[in-house]
């Protein structure tokens, strides 16, 4: 979606508001608007694809959040068939994005360690011994012998 078409609701909103107070000519001018769209959007009849979209908006949030937020537009697709709505990918897509929902991804694995490496290998302190007679032993133990 354009922003300047994103913007222009906004626009017409504020001549709407302020058109008791002062002329709708005035007011269209000063947010350069033109006032015969003005007036054809305040007499605009919502169309059945967009009261369709609100209604699946709504469903696919809810759908969106209760799968908590990982859900993309192919498992939505098979999640709206099961409650009995029809849309497209690219549709659910696009009512995502316009509600600003981006499903969260799987973090892909990495090797923290690097094996193959001639480096030495730093000693253990601590020779398996895990039994301690006191708490902390093994610890100041350690921090001695490395200083």
């Amino acid at each position: 979606m354009d922003k300047a078409v994103a913007v222009l609701p906004k626009k017409y909103g504020e001549v709407r508001m302020d058109s008791g107070v002062e002329r709708v000519a005035l007011l269209c001018s000063v947010l350069s608007v033109s006032r015969s769209v003005y007036y054809a959007w305040t007499t605009a009849v919502e169309s059945g694809k967009a009261k369709c979209d609100k209604e699946l908006k709504t469903v696919i949030t809810a759908a969106f959040a209760q799968n908590r937020a990982v859900y993309g537009t192919r498992r939505l697709k098979k999640a709206l068939e099961k409650q009995g709505y029809r849309a497209s990918r690219r549709r659910i897509g696009r009512i995502m994005q316009e509600a600003q929902l981006v499903c969260k991804t799987k973090r892909r694995f990495r090797a923290t360690t690097n094996s193959k490496h001639d480096l030495p290998i730093a000693p253990n302190q601590l020779a398996r011994q895990f039994e301690v007679n006191q708490a902390n032993l093994a610890r100041r133990k350690d921090s001695l012998v490395n200083a």
